[in-house]
């Protein structure tokens, strides 16, 4: 199935000059969404993986059934004062000013191996700091689990140490 097929393209949102790739149709189609997890599953159904985690919020919509089909837990990564319970926390630039992503302290172990996963990876910040705040809790990085890579933005230079697997390209 090609799943660019379920990419909607939209002019100048959020900002004129910005074309934003929106994931709803693929959500909408049974077919296609059901066809983006089972990608998923098959490419680390033999990997060794304690934990899925999500990146708000469009990365939940990915991992929490990826999570399900591979029997594993789902951690949600959240922004910045999201999470009632004590947390790890990592910060990070944008082009102008800065973010934090944050994860509950208890939901990662020591050791664990942790796939990430998230819908878009374009300049690669909310990533690199979900794999610092991943490192920081003790856990290793198994993957990142990708829906669209932007090439051209490059983003995948800043996770040069990381397995990275996208699913559609543009």
């Amino acid at each position: 199935m090609n799943l660019k097929n379920y990419i909607r393209d939209v002019p100048d949102f959020p900002t004129p000059g910005i074309l934003f790739r929106d994931i709803t149709p693929l959500l909408k189609d049974t077919k296609a969404f059901k066809s983006t997890i089972d990608m998923f599953a098959e490419r680390y159904s033999d990997s060794r993986i304690d934990a899925i985690v999500g990146i708000e919020s469009r990365g939940f919509m990915f991992a929490a059934p990826l999570s399900y089909r591979l029997g594993v837990p789902f951690v949600p990564i959240r922004k910045l004062g999201k999470l009632p319970f004590d947390t790890h926390k990592v910060s990070y630039d944008l082009e102008y000013g800065s973010d934090a992503v944050e994860v509950h302290v208890d939901a990662i172990t020591d050791g664990n191996s942790v796939l990430i996963v998230d819908d878009l990876l374009a300049t690669g910040g909310t990533l690199a700091a979900s794999t610092q705040l991943i490192e920081q809790a003790g856990a290793e990085v198994a993957g990142l689990a990708i829906v669209i890579e932007l090439d051209d933005l490059e983003g995948r230079n800043a996770l040069t140490k990381y397995d990275i697997h996208s699913l559609i390209h543009y």
